[in-house]
């Protein structure tokens, strides 16, 4: 609901529909894509994660049985969810929706799964590489938003920019989002969200999970003042979406160091975060990189941030070792999401295609790709 709400609000009103139905593909098909495929390869006994002896089909429950798999599935499968559903805003009004359902599918099932148990197969009966070494990445900075940020990117340069973002000598228009209200109503939710993903990633109900509800709200609250005073300073007005990003992008940062660093340290990663955000919404615009949420800064610039500070801020101390493992992790996620991101939107662009015509794009794609309005009282 929040990523939903998010990207309809920060796009046009005439793509709310395709928006809308993307978010609502991502969980369903990312839902039967995991319980098929990549639940066994995540989360089964090896390291490399391309094989898992759990098989590649989630074990039919029946009564008697532990039903902490099917309690532990649930939990992951709206992390692996959450990271498909990322691109959906850095593609958003321009891509082919039959095109979005492949991709969605290849994610669930391989990308997603695959970085995941190097990093968190432990988790259950597998055991991953990165995490052998001590990488630190409690609740997703790197696993999850990275991942789906670094896809993101991958599905913006593969695209290239919307019709009209940027001018003929290369200068970058405003195409602002139809529904500023339903995009804070996301936001929200997502604050909200968030105290199931941090605290949930324990899997256990016990008072440690306070530090991490503090930890994370205290990052989201920084990095929402931090992006609302360097948007004021840069634009001469507190502007809103960059307000709202900085909310995201604090709460982004926080989820990999959110059961080790303190209170203060959460402030001061929050603090970063807010800054960092504008700066590359800023950034990725030169580079002539059309991101219309900014999904990418979001997620994967400050999901890389969060997952450095995990090393930098830990409680038990700092190390240049372990400041190198989440070095390492956070490339690594890079070029394995990136990387294969980029070959798959090459071949779903070279076989079934990727974008819309410009026809398509200019009528919208609530029109071309589904054939309706989602307000048809005023269009």
């Amino acid at each position: 609901a929040g990523f939903a709400m998010v990207e309809t609000g920060f796009t046009r009103a005439k793509n709310a529909i395709n928006i809308l139905m993307k978010n609502l593909m991502d969980f369903s098909v990312g839902s039967l894509g995991f319980w098929a495929v990549g639940f066994g390869l995540m989360f089964g006994a090896t390291s490399t994660g391309w094989f898992g002896t759990s098989g590649f089909f989630l074990s039919d429950y029946v009564p008697g049985q532990d039903p902490w798999v099917l309690a532990f599935w649930m939990f992951q499968v709206v992390f692996c969810a959450t990271a498909a559903t990322i691109v959906s805003g850095a593609m958003a009004e321009r891509t082919r929706f039959s095109s979005y359902l492949i991709y969605s599918l290849v994610v669930s099932t391989v990308i997603y799964p695959i970085f995941g148990s190097w990093a968190w197969g432990g988790l259950y009966n597998g055991g991953g590489w990165l995490e052998g070494l001590g990488f630190i990445d409690f609740a997703g900075s790197t696993v999850v938003h990275s991942v789906g940020g670094w896809i993101g990117l991958a599905g913006a340069v593969v695209l290239g920019p919307r019709l009209g973002k940027y001018s003929a000598d290369g200068q970058a228009r405003a195409i602002p989002g139809h529904n500023l209200p339903l995009a804070a109503l996301g936001v929200f939710i997502l604050w909200l969200g968030w105290f199931g993903f941090n605290p949930g990633s324990t899997t256990a109900a016990n008072k440690e999970i306070s530090w991490i509800f503090v930890n994370t709200n205290l990052a989201a609250a920084t990095g929402s003042v931090l992006a609302m005073i360097v948007s004021w300073l840069k634009f001469g007005k507190p502007e809103i979406s960059m307000s709202l990003n900085g909310a995201l992008a604090g709460l982004v940062a926080i989820t990999a160091p959110c059961y080790n660093v303190t209170p203060t340290s959460a402030i001061i990663i929050g603090a970063v975060a807010g800054v960092l955000v504008v700066m590359s919404v800023l950034f990725f615009e030169r580079l002539r990189i059309d991101d219309p949420v900014g999904a990418v800064s979001v997620h994967g610039v400050c999901g890389a941030w969060g997952t450095l500070a995990a090393g930098l801020f830990n409680v038990e101390g700092f190390s240049l070792s372990v400041v190198g493992v989440q070095l390492l992790g956070i490339v690594v996620c890079f070029i394995w999401a990136f990387g294969l991101g980029f070959i798959m939107f090459k071949i779903i662009e070279k076989t079934v295609g990727l974008r819309v015509s410009p026809e398509e794009e200019s009528d919208g794609l609530d029109f071309s790709e589904h054939g309706g309005s989602a307000y048809p009282d005023f269009q």
